[in-house]
């Protein structure tokens, strides 16, 4: 089960806060300019669409928007019907603030500016002079302010992160492969010279000791098929060796292992079954799906952990299985990312299935 994470703990904190500002109303007495029950059926509506619009923003963010907006205006009849509530107005500081998170950046000032007016307003209700008047919606104004800078450079900060997260992920990636193209372009320089080189001069020596055997000599016939077998031996292990130089895949394991390691805010563990053999291609195909499926995650999941399990199936296939604890997706709409991996995966023979319904996860398999 996932745990509660610093902005659920913030967003509850928030909540209890915007209650403690309609205690002046319950417990000392506080009139309103409508009857008191309405007033407080007003109020628990404006927490009920503060829930809704930060539970909602994300997953769909036009009914959010609808909740922040019904919201935006109940704060205002809440706030100009209990002039005398006290600290009440700053229900209007938690509602700038969250306009960071639910509207463009020019609606932020909007929001302050409509809420300095409407507590002026308030202000005049009661009486006040002008001079007070003009101080308390200032300094309002720019707790409002603070409150929505503070809001977006944490938010610009989270951003930042991902990004950098998603950078660090595809560097790793691309840095295992760049050093696996290198192995590989290695072994088939040295695969290369090993046949030109020493595999034609060790069957040029057979060839010339095929014909010595034929010759007169009893004594030598001997030593000269011995060393006939010998050359034929060590042409074996040359053809041999190339052949496993050309047939050596980098170790997936080891490769995974770099590309997932050190990603901040995300705590990845891949288990591979001992049994999972597999080629340099099916290798690189699955660096690449991996890579994929770490970036999607830290992009889109706010997931705090991701499982990803290699094994190999009794219907003698590669099966790879990914599950975050993040919040998933109702509807599955792939973009160039997961529609590359899919790509990738269907040209090794294999197939991709996606699934949103409990975090997200994400199949893959292909011919072992």
């Amino acid at each position: 089960m996932r745990g509660i994470g610093p902005d659920a703990w913030s967003g509850l904190v928030v909540l209890l806060l915007c209650c403690a500002t309609g205690t002046p109303v319950l417990f000392s007495g506080a009139d309103t300019r409508i009857p008191k029950a309405m007033w407080l059926a007003l109020f628990a509506m404006l927490l009920v669409c503060f829930v809704a619009a930060a539970l909602c923003h994300q997953r769909r963010p036009l009914p959010a928007r609808l909740s922040y907006s019904l919201g935006v205006v109940l704060g205002w009849g809440i706030v100009l019907t209990s002039p005398d509530a006290g600290w009440l107005p700053i229900l209007l500081v938690f509602i700038a603030a969250m306009s960071a998170y639910l509207l463009p950046p020019w609606a932020g000032p909007v929001v302050i500016v409509l809420n300095s007016v409407v507590i002026a307003t308030t202000f005049s209700l009661v009486g006040g002079v002008a001079a007070d008047i003009a101080i308390g919606t200032l300094l309002y104004l720019l707790i409002q302010a603070a409150s929505l800078l503070s809001t977006i450079a944490i938010l610009r900060e989270q951003r930042m992160r991902r990004e950098l997260a998603q950078a660090h992920v595809e560097l790793r990636a691309a840095s295992v492969v760049l050093a696996d193209s290198a192995r590989a372009h290695e072994r088939l320089r040295i695969a290369r010279e090993l046949h030109d080189l020493v595999g034609h001069q060790l069957t040029a020596l057979t060839l010339e000791l095929e014909v010595a055997r034929h010759h007169d000599g009893a004594g030598a016939r001997p030593h000269v098929e011995r060393a006939n077998r010998v050359a034929r031996e060590l042409l074996d292990d040359v053809r041999t060796t190339v052949g496993q130089l050309r047939a050596d895949a980098p170790d997936l394991r080891e490769s995974l292992a770099s590309v997932v390691s050190g990603i901040p805010g995300l705590d990845i563990s891949v288990e591979i079954d001992d049994d999972v053999q597999t080629t340099e291609e099916q290798t690189m195909t699955l660096i690449r799906v991996v890579q994929e499926i770490v970036t999607n995650t830290i992009r889109h999941a706010d997931a705090t952990r991701l499982r990803i399990v290699i094994e190999r199936r009794p219907d003698d296939t590669v099966r790879l299985t990914s599950a975050d604890d993040g919040r998933g997706a109702s509807r599955i709409v792939p973009g160039n990312g997961l529609r590359g991996l899919a790509e990738r995966v269907g040209a090794m023979g294999g197939d991709v299935r996606l699934d949103g319904s409990d975090g997200f996860r994400v199949t893959a398999w292909m011919p072992a």
